[in-house]
């Protein structure tokens, strides 16, 4: 299988883009013609600088207007084609892409674009050039894959075949399974790109909001099966006209689309055993059974300011590492590390970013695969010295910054408490032995980061792990929209919730700002009894966030409840949510540091959502426990 990604899809100059594309991993480009035009180089320059980045040339596109054009203009643009076959031949391109006409001149009949094709055909022959069309969504005459087939089957020519744009056969929801009866040699080459499902004009959507395979709503998946169907070997090819990228970083952007390719190929080989087209062999996508620790970097002070807030939810302080200087605290099946070593990883996150969050635990059937298969999606595996009688943890890196280790029941992994920790005996330094309060397991846990960043992580998660996304929502903060979305596995055992920011001036962008980049921002423990766990809360001498008396006034109004129960919520701190399936309980800790926090949730009958509606509400109550703008830390 060769990939390459057109030069539109991400920012920067030629030489730019050619350096992120050749590092992604790609075997070849679509030279946009804008950006050949705007570089200062000839074409023979072009194209060795091309081949110097070890990449080839697998497409010159675009060719506009074309076919079904009356005299004198039908003249002119052979004319022009001829000086486009010119400058591809300096470049070392032989492939070109023309695609349906759109001009107010242009005359309609397929027997009519089929026989300019078959001279174009001739003329491009002695060149040894191939011809590609390719049926824009609003082309004028021609926006279907299966006309513009049929005016190449009728063209009859060996230099000129179809191309075939996901986007532009999804978004007129024309059904991919067409593609199939298409003879695979007749395909000269596949753009591929998704899309969210906005109802908009389809040039407008195109341009402005075209993403990578995986990342949109679009059957991407379908449509690429049935071009692997009809016997096609070529190239597969991202064409992705977005804003967000255009900004962005040409070699996140790069990286994401290459990933995108593999996951995408991965899927239809296993769908399609029989297809030509080849792809790495690679695990399964990796099943998650629960979180099984998370693990902060902080300094001394920090450490006991965590733990004391840890001790008020029930938390004891159960193990202490062999020879490091780090502590577990534990409640339920909750692992919760706390790391104050001064060498390491952690140390280093922490130099960076302050207290946070550095590393999670997930809990896998096989480690080892889980780290062939994130290498196979491109993620980067992660190791570091490992002291006598350590173990060595499977691990990548995550994205934010953080790390990602996988502990399986297959090995030693298994005993990893036992082997590297002790549990600690002397509590003479500790409050009295706290209390539990019913918190059993990791519910979610919640990364922010800035919002051109959740695509990226919406794909690094999906591609790797056994889980689904969530439709994305808005979460409301008075400053701004927060977007937020859900990666999710089908038994609620692993749930990672993406809030993308838009300014800092919203609570998330906030703790962006204040930790230098994306982390996650707050960890949400599960109870099988909320009003129970408040109480015991309390007698630990926990501190709830107050909501305003104004939330519970109208939560009565809202959903017709008793109001003995909303007098439960109240006296609990309690916020409340329902859908059709069942209903949603949350308290939460005041902010820790910079706006980090914890929260409690409680699931009863089908509820599958995290309370959005409820955010808005939440996110003023922590504002108003903000340091006040302006002054200082310390």
């Amino acid at each position: 299988m060769k990939t390459a990604i057109a030069t539109v899809s991400i920012a920067g100059d030629l030489r730019e883009k050619l350096a992120a594309i050749a590092a992604a991993g790609f075997d070849g480009v679509e030279i946009f013609e804008n950006d050949f035009l705007a570089y200062d180089g000839s074409p023979r320059d072009v194209g060795q600088m091309v081949r110097d980045y070890g990449l080839e040339i697998s497409l010159f596109q675009p060719f506009r207007d074309f076919e079904g054009m009356p005299e004198p203009q039908r003249s002119k643009v052979f004319d022009r084609a001829e000086r486009k076959f010119d400058l591809m031949g300096e470049l070392g391109a032989d492939l070109v892409l023309i695609c349906s006409n759109v001009s107010p001149a242009s005359l309609g009949g397929i027997d009519r674009a089929a026989r300019d094709f078959h001279d174009l055909g001739e003329r491009a022959a002695k060149r040894c050039i191939r011809v590609g069309y390719e049926a824009l969504a609003w082309g004028r005459h021609v926006n279907d894959h299966r006309d513009a087939w049929e005016i190449v089957r009728r063209a009859d020519h060996a230099n000129v075949g179809i191309i075939l744009d996901s986007f532009h056969t999804l978004a007129r929801k024309i059904d991919p399974e067409s593609i199939r009866s298409i003879p695979g040699d007749k395909i000269f080459f596949v753009q591929l790109a998704d899309a969210p499902q906005i109802d908009m004009d389809l040039l407008y959507w195109s341009r402005h909001f075209r993403n990578m395979p995986g990342e949109g709503d679009l059957d991407v998946y379908g449509f690429m099966r049935a071009v692997a169907a009809t016997g096609y070997e070529g190239t597969l090819s991202l064409e992705i006209f977005n804003d967000q990228f255009r900004g962005g970083s040409p070699k996140f952007i790069s990286v994401d689309g290459h990933r995108s390719l593999v996951y995408l190929m991965d899927r239809v080989r296993r769908a399609e055993p029989d297809i030509r087209l080849t792809s790495p062999e690679m695990p399964d996508r990796i099943a998650v059974s629960g979180v099984e620790f998370v693990e902060f970097a902080a300094d001394e002070e920090e450490a006991r300011e965590l733990g004391t807030l840890l001790h008020t939810l029930g938390f004891e302080r159960a193990r202490r590492h062999v020879s490091k200087d780090v502590d577990l605290w534990r409640q339920g099946e909750i692992n919760i590390v706390i790391n104050t070593e001064r060498e390491g990883f952690a140390h280093a996150s922490h130099v960076v970013h302050g207290m946070n969050v550095c590393d999670i635990g997930l809990r896998v059937e096989n480690a080892e695969a889980t780290v062939e298969r994130a290498k196979a999606m491109d993620a980067e595996p992660f190791d570091q010295p490992v002291g006598p009688g350590e173990l060595e943890i499977p691990a990548i890196r995550g994205l934010g910054g953080g790390l990602i280790h996988f502990i399986d029941e297959q090995s030693d992994l298994a005993k990893l408490w036992d082997i590297e920790f002790q549990p600690v005996t002397d509590k003479s330094t500790d409050r009295e032995t706290s209390a539990g309060v019913g918190l059993t397991r990791i519910d979610h846990v919640a990364q922010t980061m800035n919002y051109e960043e959740m695509l990226t992580s919406l794909l690094f998660y999906t591609s790797i792990f056994e889980t689904e996304k969530t439709p994305m929502v808005d979460v409301v903060d008075p400053a701004g929209l927060v977007r937020s979305q859900v990666i999710e596995n089908a038994d609620g055992s692993l749930r990672i919730t993406l809030n993308g920011a838009e300014n800092r001036r919203t609570l998330a962008g906030h703790f962006i700002a204040e930790r230098f980049g994306s982390a996650v921002q707050h960890l949400a423990f599960e109870t099988s009894d909320i009003f129970a766990t408040a109480e015991a809360l309390a007698a630990n001498g926990f501190q709830p966030l107050e909501i305003s008396g104004n939330y519970y006034d109208d939560l009565e109004a809202r959903f017709d409840l008793d109001s003995a129960f909303i007098e439960q919520l109240r006296q609990a701190h309690a916020l409340y949510d329902r859908d059709e399936q069942g209903e949603y309980f949350q308290l939460y800790s005041p902010g820790f540091g910079e706006g980090f926090f914890f929260e409690i949730v409680e699931r009863r009958g089908g509820y599958r959502g995290y309370g959005a509606p409820n955010a808005q509400f939440r996110i003023a109550a922590q504002k108003r426990h903000m340091r006040p703008k302006g002054m200082p830390k310390y």
